[in-house]
C-alpha cells in the first residue's frame, strides 16, 4: 500500500560489451551505436525503503557523491517528478562494481532504482515511460530495465532486443587503478576519425551469430579499444596476458577501463586470475560468471 514502509532489495549486476561499434554522430552530438550487451554474475546492491516522507541516499563501498552528482539519485528524482509523487525513499547503495571501467556500474544502479521504486510505490509508471526515464538517465540505462542478462543494443543504446541467454561462460575481469571518463574517449574517438578513415556504417549482425559463443567471439570488436589502448599502453599488456592464460576471448569493456577475458571453465580462470594477481599487482581482479537468467531481487 502506497504510504506504507516497504522495502526491496535489488542485485545491480554488471555488464561487458561483446561487440561495441561506433557510428555517426547526431548534430545533438550524441554518437549512434551497435552494441551485444552480456549482464555478469558481479553485482552493486541498491536498497530501497520507501514511506517516510523525503529522498535520501547512502552509498558503502566507494567514494561517489551521495546528491544529484549520483545516476542512482537522479533516477530516483526523475522517477517521483514523472510519476507526481512527493519523494518517500530512503536509499543505499552498496558498491562492488569499479566505477569508470565501462562495467555499467552506475547505469545499472539507476536502472533497479527506477524498477525498485516502480515495483514499491504499486506501478504508477508503464514500461515506456520507465524507458522514457532510463534513456535521458545514460545509454546502458535501458539495457538493465529490459530484463534480459544479453541483449543487441542500437541507436543510443535505447533500441534494444533482448536475446536467449547463451550459457555460462566464466569471466576474468581485469579492472586498472584508472577509470576512463566515457566523454573522453568519445572525444579522442571522434578526433582520430577523418574522411580518410570513414565512419562505419550500421551493420547489424544476424540473429543466428548472436546465438552461439564461437560466432560471437568471431564477430567481437571494441572502437574504442585502439584509441583508449594509445592513452593507456598498459591495457594491451592486460589483455595480452588474457590471452596468454588461455581466453577465448579477451577485449576492452565500453570505453574502458576495464578489459575482460572469458574462459571455458573455472579452473581455467582461476589459474589465469592467479596469475595476473601475481604480475600485476597494482589491479583489481575479479572472478565471476556470464548472466544466464532474468534480473531479480534478492
Amino acid at each position: 500500500m502506497r504510504g506504507s514502509r516497504e522495502k526491496v532489495r535489488l542485485a545491480a549486476r554488471a555488464k561487458i560489451n561483446l561487440r561495441l561499434e561506433v557510428l555517426a554522430r547526431e548534430a545533438a552530438g550524441y554518437h549512434q551505436i551497435e552494441t551485444v550487451f552480456c549482464a555478469l554474475d558481479y553485482a552493486d546492491d541498491v536498497e530501497i525503503d520507501v514511506g517516510r516522507s523525503g529522498l535520501t541516499l547512502e552509498v558503502e563501498g566507494a567514494d561517489l557523491p551521495a546528491g544529484p552528482d549520483n545516476l542512482v539519485y537522479r533516477a530516483a528524482h526523475a522517477f517521483f517528478e514523472r510519476a507526481g509523487i512527493e519523494p518517500c525513499a530512503d536509499i543505499r547503495l552498496r558498491k562492488r562494481i569499479p566505477t569508470g571501467a565501462g562495467l555499467g556500474g552506475g547505469s545499472s544502479d539507476a536502472a533497479v532504482t527506477l524498477r525498485g521504486l516502480n515495483l514499491l510505490l504499486e506501478r504508477p509508471l508503464d514500461d515506456q515511460a520507465l524507458l522514457e526515464l532510463a534513456i535521458g538517465i545514460g545509454s546502458d540505462v535501458p539495457f538493465f530495465l529490459c530484463g534480459s542478462p544479453f541483449a543487441l543494443a542500437w541507436g543510443r543504446g535505447e533500441r534494444i532486443l533482448p536475446l536467449e541467454p547463451l550459457p555460462p561462460l566464466d569471466v576474468v575481469i581485469i579492472a586498472p587503478p584508472f577509470s576512463i571518463a566515457t566523454a573522453d574517449a568519445y572525444r579522442s574517438l571522434a578526433a582520430q576519425r577523418t574522411a580518410s578513415a570513414p565512419i562505419p556504417v550500421p551493420r547489424v549482425a544476424p540473429i543466428t551469430r548472436l546465438a552461439r559463443w564461437d560466432s560471437i567471439f568471431a564477430d567481437a570488436t571494441n572502437d574504442f579499444q585502439v584509441i583508449v589502448a594509445q592513452m593507456h599502453p598498459v591495457l594491451h599488456d592486460y589483455i595480452g596476458a588474457l590471452d596468454a592464460a588461455g581466453a577465448a576471448l579477451a577485449m576492452l569493456s565500453g570505453s574502458g577501463s576495464a578489459v575482460f577475458g572469458l574462459f571455458p571453465d573455472q579452473r581455467a580462470a582461476h589459474r589465469a586470475a592467479r596469475r595476473i594477481r601475481s604480475r600485476f599487482p597494482d589491479v583489481k581482479v575479479i572472478e565471476t560468471k556470464t548472466a544466464s537468467g532474468p534480473f531479480v531481487s534478492r
